[in-house]
């Protein structure tokens, strides 16, 4: 399993939160069953340039949290599985809006991401239910909770 992290933002973020991406990345794959012979990119901007993606590329000209781009790939042949873009500045604000750590957001909007570029979705009610429940069993599986603050995050993620 690969996984290239491209932090393109200023706010400071350490090792940790690279670690966290990498193991939610391959408890994703293990949730859906698949083997670790797969490769992620994840890019961490900020609001501006995920604007301008959510622009370009959903028609929607605001930030958003995270964005997924699945690797196209009718054959069956690459192990590329696609690019997740994370704004840690909305992650951050979102953090703060739930009551809980930037690790324990990130680790969700990678979840998240990641179920997209297996080809999950939630515009339908039971594709949302669908996704949600995943989502859940990723977190769970890892001893991330909701409401989680700071040092239990690291203690649950260094275990």
């Amino acid at each position: 399993m690969e996984v290239y992290i491209d932090n393109r933002q200023p706010i400071q973020i350490d090792d940790k939160i690279e670690e966290i991406i990498k193991r939610v990345v391959k408890e994703s794959l293990l949730v859906e069953g698949l083997g670790l012979d797969y490769e992620v990119s994840v890019s961490l901007v900020d609001n501006e340039e995920i604007q301008q993606l959510n622009r370009e590329y959903r028609g929607v000209d605001r930030p958003t949290d995270v964005l997924s781009f699945p690797l196209e790939d009718e054959f069956g042949l690459l192990p590329i599985l696609g690019d997740i873009v994370i704004s840690i500045e909305k992650a951050k604000e979102q953090a703060e809006e739930f009551n809980h750590s930037l690790e324990r957001e990130i680790a969700y909007l990678t979840a998240h991401s990641m179920l997209h570029l297996m080809g999950y979705d939630h515009m339908e009610e039971e594709e949302k239910k669908a996704m949600r429940s995943k989502e859940k069993e990723v977190m769970k599986r890892l001893g991330i909770f909701k409401n989680d603050k700071g040092r239990k995050d690291e203690e649950e993620l260094n275990r």
